[in-house]
Order: C-alpha cells, then structure tokens, then sequence
C-alpha cells in the first residue's frame, strides 16, 4: 500500500510540473511581444538626416570666381532639390560670402538657412564650410511578416499593419522633415491675389447677356 501511494505521488508530481512547464512556455510565447489593441500602427516613419560638407576658400569679397565655380560643380553633383537645406558656417560671417552661396543655391530654388548643423573637425581660417542637409523616410522593420498564425486570441492588430500606408507615406512625402512638422506659412499674405482672381470672375458678362444666337433649320449643307 506504501507503494502504490508512492508512485501515485511521484506522477502527481510529475503532472504537476509538466503542466507548470507547459504554462512557462505559452507564457513566454505570449509574452515576448506586447499586442497592440489599438488602431494606431507601431510601424511608424522615421527620419533621418545626413549633413554633406564642403569648404571653400574665402575672403572679405566672397568667394573667388574658382571657388564659386567648384561649389556650383559640387551643388549639381549633389542634385539638390526641394527638401534639401543649405547652411554656411563662416567664421568671419561675410554678407559677401552669404550672398555668393545664395547666388549659387538659387539656381536649385534654395535658399541659404539661419545657423549651421554642428559638424566634425573646425573651419580653417580663410575658409567657409557649406553644409547641405538632406532628410529620408523610412519605416524600419517592414514589411513585418513575423506571424506565422492566424489566431488572434489578443484582438490585436497584425505586425505588419500600418507598413503599406506609411511606407508609401514615406517614399512620396516631397519634404520628409514635414513628417514631423508640418509646413510653416510663410506670412506673406494673398488676399490681393484672391481678391484679384474674384472680381474677374464677377466682372465677367454673362455667355447669355446678348440673347441667343439666331440659327435656321433650313440652312446648311443642302
């Protein structure tokens, strides 16, 4: 008798942490990644700037025709466009050097930004650094297809949801900055250009002032 409830123990026991093992890995499956119940993805756009530099000779009249020459090569290499900002970092903070770089960027439709990004090494005397910064979006990590099931014991969202509209987002936004702040007015103001386009509209005779035009069913091509 001694026996047999020894070995009905010892199968209890054995039941026992089988089930608690059991448990620990559907825990731990469960667990390793948060659900997300809401309707907001998790695969969200990032961005990412990249500052690209290049020092030029300078001096009290600007930029010599050579440098200019060469910054203007470096700009079209460069292939800037909308989105794109420029900036110098000019330890004697020439008026004449601004003017020649703005010169140069407004053939690209730029203009030369307030301040300068923080850059590795120092600006030699006699030089101006010109900093182009250029900004990508991505969204890291999709297409997510990770889930191998289709149950869905959460309620939650898939992985990969929000990877399609925001990638897309991503790839066609012309200024990625604005994915983190919208674009600013510019607080020129247009009511005269409005008002302009309104009463042309207004002024305009109606196609019907001067009555109908007279037509016979009897001429034509007969």
């Amino acid at each position: 008798m001694r026996k047999v409830n020894t070995m009905i123990a010892m199968k209890t026991k054995a039941a026992t942490a089988i089930a608690i093992s059991i448990g620990l890995a559907l825990g731990g499956c469960s667990g390793g990644t948060q659900a997300n119940r809401g309707l907001e993805s998790v695969n969200q756009p990032v961005v990412e700037r990249t500052n690209y530099m290049i020092d030029v000779q300078s001096g009290a009249g600007g930029l010599p025709i050579t440098e200019q020459r060469r910054l203007a090569g470096w700009f079209e290499a460069m292939d800037l466009g909308y989105g794109d900002r420029i900036a110098i970092d000019d330890p004697m903070a020439s008026g004449a050097t601004r003017e020649s770089v703005q010169a140069l960027a407004s053939r690209h439709g730029l203009l030369v930004s307030d301040g300068a990004p923080v850059t590795t090494g120092y600006v030699e005397p006699g030089f101006t650094r010109v900093v182009v910064t250029r900004s990508t979006a991505s969204v890291p990590g999709c297409p997510n297809w990770t889930k191998k099931a289709d149950h869905n014991y959460e309620n939650a969202t898939s992985p990969g949801y929000g990877c399609a509209v925001n990638g897309n987002l991503a790839a066609m936004v012309a200024d990625p900055e604005h994915l983190i702040k919208g674009a600013s007015g510019t607080g020129e103001t247009v009511i005269m250009s409005s008002n302009k386009a309104i009463k042309t509209f207004r002024d305009k005779a109606p196609t019907g002032q001067d009555g109908l035009k007279q037509t016979s069913s009897s001429e034509g091509g007969k």
